[in-house]
Order: structure tokens, then sequence, then C-alpha cells
């Protein structure tokens, strides 16, 4: 029952992961697109907002990105060590697992007091869409808690002898 539990949370993340940074790339793809046909193909035709647009999908695809690093186990940690001394491999993982815990624990506790900043201001908006600054700052915890989640996982994985 539980190994279902974590299963259907590991794939539900997993879905959101992809598809969240798949949309993402393609809306930045198809805006940065067409504001380069139109300048080429026009001579006064310019999506000025397109920039913003690219950068709040960098923004988006960095942390959620994060998420889908701590999956595929592609964060930066300590590596040479254990290879030279096999008996710290499990400790120094542990260790990289509760860093990466606690990481969550800012992004969750400092993201929502940024974004609960962001929604209190109402000037805080992008300088071309108008679009309120708190949408993108809910990125920051909403990445802490899956990153957190999708860190329970992998060490659950590790735990009962799973990949490394």
């Amino acid at each position: 029952m539980l190994k279902k539990i974590w299963e259907r949370t590991d794939r539900t993340i997993q879905a959101i992961e992809e598809w969240s940074l798949f949309l993402a790339v393609v809306v930045a793809l198809v805006v940065a697109m067409a504001n380069v046909l139109l300048r080429k193909l026009t001579s006064d035709v310019n999506l000025f907002w397109s920039d913003e647009v690219v950068r709040k999908v960098i923004f988006f695809t960095t942390y959620i990105g994060c998420v889908a690093a701590v999956r595929s186990r592609a964060l930066i940690r300590i590596d040479a060590l254990p290879q030279l001394f096999p008996g710290l491999k499990k400790p120094l993982t542990l260790i990289s697992h509760l860093a990466v815990l606690f990481f969550c624990g800012l992004m969750l506790y400092l993201g929502s007091q940024m974004t609960l900043l962001m929604y209190a201001d109402d000037y805080a908006k992008t300088s071309s869409l108008q679009i309120s600054e708190w949408l993108f700052y809910a990125v920051l915890p909403l990445m802490g808690l899956l990153m957190f989640v999708r860190t329970l996982l992998v060490m659950v994985e590790d735990w009962r002898g799973g990949r490394n």
C-alpha cells in the first residue's frame, strides 16, 4: 500500500516536472521565434515583451529543473571520497540528502515570504506584460515542496537498496 502511494507520488511529480518544463520551453521558443521572424520579415513590427517572456521561462525552468535533477541524481555532491573510501558512500549520501532537505526548507520558508511580499505590493508587476510578480515568486516554495518530496522518495529508494 505504502509502496503504491510512493510510486504514484513519484509519477505525479515526474509528470508535473516534464509537462511544465516542456510547455514552458515551447512557449519561450514560439515567442522568441515569432519575434525574430517579425523583426526580419517586417521593418516595423516587434514583440517588445518577448524578452520578458523568455527571461521568466528561464527562471521557471531553472527552479523546476532542480526538482528533476534530484530525480536523476544530478545534483552536486561529494563524489571523490566515496570512490577512495567506499565505506563513506552511504554516510556522505545521507549528508547530501539532508543538505538538500535543509535547502528545500529554506526555499519553502523564504520563497513563501517573498511571494507574500510581492502579493501585498500592488505595484509589483512585470515591466511589459504587467503580470503580478507574486505568480513568478510562487515557483520558489513550489520548487521547495516538490524537491523536498522528491528527495524523500530518493532517500527511501536508497534505504531500500535501490539505485545510487
